[in-house]
C-alpha cells in the first residue's frame, strides 16, 4: 500500500476513503501474488505439489495421493528421462532420480544396479522396479546392489564404544550411518 499510496498528493495520503481503498487493493494484490508464485512452482517437478497430478496424467502415470510428494517425483523425473535406447547410461539416469544419489549399472547377461551414492534400500524401490522393468528389453533380468556401513568404514571413525552408544542409532540407523566431512 505505501508504494501505491505515494503517488497520490499529499493532501489525499491522509484521506481515509483513498487508504481504505489501498488496503482493500493491497490485499488484493498479495493474494493474486501469492498465486502467481504458487503457479509458478507448478512449472517445476521439484517443486510442484498440485501440479503433480498433471504431470503424472501427461506421462500416464496412476495418481497415488498416499505416496509422499518426493515419491511421486521420482517416478515422474524417471518417466521423463526414461525413453530412448535402452542402455547402462539410461538406466543409471531412471534410477539416480528414484534415489536421489548416485547409481553404477553394469551389464553382465544381468543388469545390475548399484547405489552407490546413497545408503540403504530406496524409499520408493518398487516404483524403480517397475519403471526398469517397463523400460529394460524384456529378456534380461536384473537386480539391485545397496551400499551399507562396512566394517572398515566403522574402524576409520576411530570412535569408541561408548561415543557410538551416545549417537542413539537404532541398528537400521547404523547400517547406512555416514558422516558428513
Amino acid at each position: 500500500m505505501d508504494k501505491m499510496i505515494n503517488y497520490l498528493p499529499i493532501f489525499m495520503r491522509k484521506s481515509e476513503i483513498f487508504n481504505d481503498i489501498f488496503n482493500a487493493e493491497e490485499k488484493q494484490f498479495q493474494f493474486i501474488e501469492a498465486n502467481i508464485d504458487d503457479i509458478k512452482k507448478q512449472l517445476n517437478v521439484d517443486t510442484a505439489t498440485w501440479g503433480l497430478a498433471i504431470y503424472e496424467k501427461e506421462l500416464k502415470i496412476k495418481t497415488d495421493l498416499s505416496k509422499p510428494l518426493a515419491e511421486r517425483r521420482s517416478v515422474i523425473k524417471s518417466k521423463e528421462r526414461g525413453t530412448g535406447k535402452v542402455d547402462a547410461k539410461l538406466i543409471q539416469i531412471v534410477a539416480e532420480a528414484y534415489s536421489n544419489g548416485e547409481v553404477i549399472v553394469d551389464f553382465n547377461g544381468i543388469i545390475i544396479v548399484r547405489f552407490v551414492g546413497t545408503r540403504g534400500i530406496p524409499p520408493n524401490l518398487q516404483d524403480l522396479e517397475k519403471t526398469i522393468e517397463e523400460i529394460k528389453p524384456a529378456h534380461l533380468p536384473f537386480i539391485f546392489e545397496f551400499s551399507y556401513l562396512t566394517w572398515n568404514e566403522f574402524d576409520n571413525y576411530n570412535k569408541t564404544w561408548d561415543e557410538w552408544d551416545l549417537l542413539n542409532l537404532t541398528w537400521d540407523e547404523l547400517e547406512i550411518y555416514k558422516e558428513v566431512i
